[in-house]
């Protein structure tokens, strides 16, 4: 699916930046302060026990285990008290806590998240370019193209997010950063159990529930097992409204009435409810003092239904489809992970097998709407009589990934002044597409693609990505202040793309049928006309300069790249795309104060980005996408965290991202006739490799998007603020808090064209409160979510090209106001 993007109507203003930046400050300048006081007079030990302290949080970023604070690298850690606190479910819900990370969600509810701005605006089509973050479960990669793996949090440890490349360590797919999820583990040592029960209601719209529970049960000494399971109703709150729609030709000389409805079908309120069951067992065997063996398997299915987006000029959270619309998202990941040491060195093996099955069904009758209302492309929709019938199409789609990955690392002793880490990996990636473009009126046999009934377009192929690497950092403590690390990847990639697209040869004579060169059966399509592969090999680097100002504070400069490798067009008469990578320049800063009341940590920097790999729609023409390198570009930003325990009672948490990211190179759209994308294209510029009429050179009217453009999706200010007030009542534990999320605004698109047709997404702030108790083994827990029912702009995207489908455009807004309560237990 392609997306677009208009601008809307004026809301509320949103608030200054000052309060958040300036709370953050405050703390920082109360440290300094605090900090002078105690050098003069050191409190006695009864008052440093009594003292409020912040936790230590050990992180595995680096590949050994850490403290976040000695860990010179921008990373955020959402641990499982956190996680709990703000009740953080799913991805768009931790997402929003991040500041470095934003996001795209599209038509299906599927999210794809970007690290420091570092998006294009692309269309996140099912053959498009692999992600720029990589996505971790423990220790295995469950990164697929077109979404992220929306794991349900629940008995989870921590979420990491590290910005900035981490190519040298992750590979590939963390081209901009890196998302780790870390469970919990089983735990021999004994016995425990929880569960918890919540219920929700949503302003104006449906309600939800949650159900979740786990069991760690030792086996032996040495043995232990942990099961964990989850079921989850999220509400639905936009109302697929009582619609006609008629179309031009349909009703000009057919004889039909031209017009469809949706009333006493799909219409309906509250109508994209999402179901979520799903469970992961893990066992542990330790094998002596040095070995253990992790095998774990994970299942969660999702099923969705109706949209999440909206049709802004029927209002917010209203749309009208004609369809029946759904997502079913069933996937399994089993792994094993051994663990030991041979002599002092830490050695680790780990495997995954991840298989996903996405199905979905979606409305396509824009496209089909727009094309007849414009270019009278009804008429050529017929059935075996020459009449004119319904020209609405749906769009059935089935994607089935396999990835399977082995990493095979060992780690020297972490407490000597030279240490390393190495190691080898492999990756195999299968991605078969589906997608059946099926007109709902009975069309012709001479105009059906062979084989599929009434279907006027099939892709139907077979993606393969290899991936090779052998990687290593060495670190190197010079001397009681100053360490250096200096680290390598090198890589080689293997992609094909092997199948069919297109129409059949009574339909077009540009795409499908007519273009086959081998009569092979390929699962059921009636020929090959697409079969080719990309391969490369490289190497990229990263070094870092750490001083380590005393045992609670250091500063750190970093120098990285991260990349993604080069693919293949799915459509056939485009040549393929060129890797694209991501050069990072950082100093940062990691500092606790006030007897670890107070950590504050931040970052600077500069990252350079070439060859940008760019999906879209072209305009009219073969409504296909086409992937291109779209130019370079620059992004500077500043992020900040603090995390300060006020007093015994009273923390605050915040963090903040301010990014300038623009285009440093044209992007023109096309490429010269070795393949290399042009980057210098004034008024008259011939493109001599027009897919869509290739015996015609054209000339353009100038670049699609010119140097100084400001890259889409990232907001130039993005921040966060939570603050939590604990309390007793009588014999009841009880608190107060309340969180607020600002995201500025952000450009809708890239080019010149779509940025007129949709403009920007308009700032937003979000506000949660929550409020609760706990006695003994149980907690009651009251939530608002969204307080002042803000309906934030995530996303703006059209069914098709911006030329042709333009005018209408969805937008998907953040969930209106809910009232939540959730029951929990362990023990």
């Amino acid at each position: 699916m392609t997306r677009s993007r208009h601008t809307t109507p004026h809301r509320r203003k949103p608030p200054a930046r000052l309060p958040l930046a300036a709370a953050i400050w405050l703390a920082f300048g109360t440290a300094f302060a605090q900090d002078a006081a105690q050098a003069q007079a050191q409190p006695t030990p009864t008052a440093q026990e009594q003292a409020p302290v912040l936790e230590t949080v050990t992180v595995t970023a680096q590949k050994r285990a850490e403290d976040v604070q000695k860990v010179p690298i921008s990373i955020q850690v959402l641990g499982q008290e956190k996680l709990d606190e703000l009740n953080l479910q799913d991805f768009n819900d931790y997402a929003a806590y991040v500041p470095s990370l934003s996001f795209d969600t599209g038509e299906g509810g599927a999210s794809v998240p970007y690290f420091r701005g570092v998006a294009s605006g692309e269309n996140s089509n099912h053959s498009g370019p692999q992600p720029s973050v990589g996505v971790y479960f423990d220790e295995q990669p469950v990164t697929t193209i077109g979404g992220v793996l929306d794991v349900h949090l629940y008995d989870i440890d921590r979420v990491e997010a590290l910005a900035g490349p981490q190519g040298t360590l992750y590979g590939a797919s963390s081209q901009s950063g890196t998302l780790r999820i870390i469970t919990r583990q089983p735990d021999p040592d004994g016995f425990s159990a929880g569960y918890a029960f919540g219920a929700s209601a949503m302003n104006g719209g449906d309600s939800g529930f949650v159900a979740e529970g786990f069991v760690n049960l030792p086996l032996s000494n040495g043995a232990a097992v942990r099961v964990v399971a989850w079921d989850k109703k999220d509400a639905g709150y936009v109302d697929n409204i009582p619609a006609t729609r008629t179309f031009p030709t349909w009703d000009d000389d057919s004889g039909g009435n031209g017009t469809i409805t949706n009333v006493g079908t799909v219409a309906e309120e509250n109508y994209n409810d999402i179901f979520t069951r799903g469970a992961r067992a893990a066992l542990r065997l330790e094998a002596g003092d040095n070995w253990s063996i992790t095998p774990a398997i994970m299942a969660q299915k999702q099923d969705s239904y109706g949209n999440f987006a909206s049709d802004d000029t029927i209002g917010e959270y209203k749309v009208a489809k004609f369809y029946p619309e759904s997502a079913h998202d069933a996937w399994m990941q089993a792994s094993l992970t051994i663990e030991g040491k041979i002599g002092n060195f830490d050695v680790t093996y780990a495997f995954a097998h991840l298989n996903r099955d996405l199905e979905t069904q979606f409305d396509y009758s824009d496209y089909s709407y727009w094309y007849d209302t414009l270019a009278s492309s009804g008429a050529y929709f017929y059935d075996n009589a020459g009449n004119i019938v319904n020209p609405s199409q749906i769009i059935l789609g089935d994607d089935e990934y396999e990835k399977n990955s082995h990493e095979l690392r060992i780690a020297s002793p972490g407490d000597q002044p030279v240490r390393f880490v190495a190691g080898l990996f492999w990756q195999e990636q299968k991605h078969d597409i589906f997608q059946n473009y099926q007109v709902i009126g009975d069309i012709a046999d001479s105009i059906t693609v062979p084989g599929y009934p009434d279907s006027i377009w099939i892709t139907n192929q077979a993606r393969v990505d290899r991936d090779e690497a052998v990687f290593g950092e060495v670190t190197w403590d010079m001397t009681d202040h100053w360490s250096g690390t200096i680290g390598a990847r090198h890589f080689r990639y293997d992609n094909s793309l092997k199948g069919f697209f297109g129409y059949s040869d009574g339909y077009s004579s540009n795409y499908g049928v007519a273009l086959c060169f081998s009569d092979e059966n390929f699962r059921g399509s009636p020929c090959v006309n697409l079969d080719d592969r990309v391969e490369k090999s490289d190497t990229i680097y990263r070094a870092n300069l750490t001083y380590k100002i005393d045992e609670n504070k250091l500063v750190y400069g970093t120098w990285s790249e991260g990349f993604r490798p080069g693919g293949l067009n799915r459509n056939g008469t485009v040549g393929p795309y060129l890797p694209d990578y991501l050069t990072n320049w950082e100093l940062g800063w990691k500092t606790t104060w006030m007897n670890n009341r107070l950590a504050f940590n931040g970052a600077i920097f500069q990252e350079d980005w070439d060859d940008i790999q760019y999906s879209f729609l072209p305009p009219s023409g073969s409504g296909l996408t086409v992937i291109r390198n779209a130019g370079n570009a620059r992004i500077r930003g500043l992020e900040m965290d603090v995390n300060w325990a006020a007093t015994y009672n009273f923390r605050v948490s915040g963090g903040l991202a301010f990014y300038d990211a623009e285009l440093t190179k044209e992007y023109c759209g096309f490429n010269d006739l070795a393949g290399n994308p042009v980057t210098s294209c004034p008024p008259g510029t011939i493109n001599p490799n027009d897919p869509l009429d290739p015996d015609d050179d054209e000339a353009v009217d100038g670049p699609q998007a010119p140097v100084g453009t400001r890259l889409p999706v990232t907001p130039r200010f993005k921040g966060n603020l939570t603050g939590r007030y604990a309390f007793d009542v009588g014999t009841f534990e009880s608190y107060v808090q309340g969180a607020v999320v600002h995201v500025g605004n952000r450009p809708a698109a890239l080019t010149i064209e779509d940025l007129a047709a949709f403009g920007d997404l308009e700032s937003y702030t979000k506000v949660d409160l929550s409020a609760g108790f706990r006695r003994n083994n149980w907690a009651l827990d009251f939530f608002i979510t969204n307080a002042f029912d803000e309906a934030g702009e995530l996303t703006r995207f059209a069914q098709c090209a911006t030329d042709t489908c333009g005018t209408q455009s969805y937008t998907v807004h953040t969930p209106p106001r809910s009232f939540g309560v959730r029951f929990s237990q362990e023990f």
